[in-house]
């Protein structure tokens, strides 16, 4: 059992939204636009999670290294990921914006879970790496935005998790002790944060921990299921 918890804090991508094909419709038609290769949906697994900006960058590298790509010697000269980096983040953008939410899937079990978590009165935030208008126009688009009194972005602190700043910023906004906030994730990055801002952290065994098993990560928890959640908490 954890607790006494006070307020629960949960992740977005990976951990109540399956959001693979949204990232893979995105970067596909980014990568178009760039005249390079599509991506592979192991590629964006391997590295989403720590935000938007070093998923482009990390995909940009990727591709441009495709052996296919790199035999484009007099091209490759004057295309790195550097110069690429910001003409794929503006086409990045718009494709996300007009996409957001219809590749995409709610998990099993989040939206009772949810509302368990609810009715047993815990404010509740979500705090994802994702930009915050794309975070709120998911939520949105999947009926999710009415458990939360309030969302934060990636781009709503300094840094990212697994840097505990946006943690501790989502406590203090919702008026809470770190250690009386429950941290629900998917990866290492939600429970490096929650460990180093002093929150508890249990992990859902189903989402996107860059390709390694997120049993090793050493969480509080870890649950197949969001509605398995609310048994664990006094």
């Amino acid at each position: 059992m954890l607790g006494p918890i006070q307020a629960v804090i949960v992740d977005l991508d990976g951990t109540m939204v399956d959001t693979l094909g949204d990232f893979e419709e995105a970067l596909n038609r980014t990568m178009a636009d760039l005249d390079l290769p599509p991506v592979t949906r192991a590629l964006i697994e391997r590295t989403v999670g720590k935000g938007s900006e070093h998923l482009i960058r990390s995909v940009l590298a990727h591709q441009l290294a495709l052996p296919e790509v790199t035999g484009l010697a007099n091209v490759c000269q004057a295309r790195n990921a550097d110069t690429l980096y910001e003409p794929a983040w503006q086409r990045y953008q718009h494709h996300y914006q007009r996409i957001n939410g219809q590749f995409s899937a709610v998990y099993p079990g989040v939206v009772e879970g949810l509302a368990a978590l609810k009715a047993r009165g815990l404010p509740m935030a979500c705090l994802t790496n994702k930009p915050l208008a794309f975070a709120q126009g998911l939520l949105v688009a999947k009926a999710l935005d009415g458990f939360f009194g309030w969302t934060f972005g990636g781009d709503s602190f300094a840094r990212k998790k697994p840097d505990p700043m946006p943690l501790l910023g989502t406590c203090a906004a919702m008026g809470v002790a770190p250690p009386r906030a429950l941290m629900l994730g998917d990866s290492q990055n939600d429970a490096q944060a929650a460990r180093a801002a002093g929150c508890p952290v249990v992990l859902v065994s189903y989402g996107y921990n860059h390709g390694e098993p997120v049993q090793q990560v050493g969480a509080d928890a870890c649950v197949d299921r969001l509605d398995a959640l609310p048994a664990l908490i006094q």
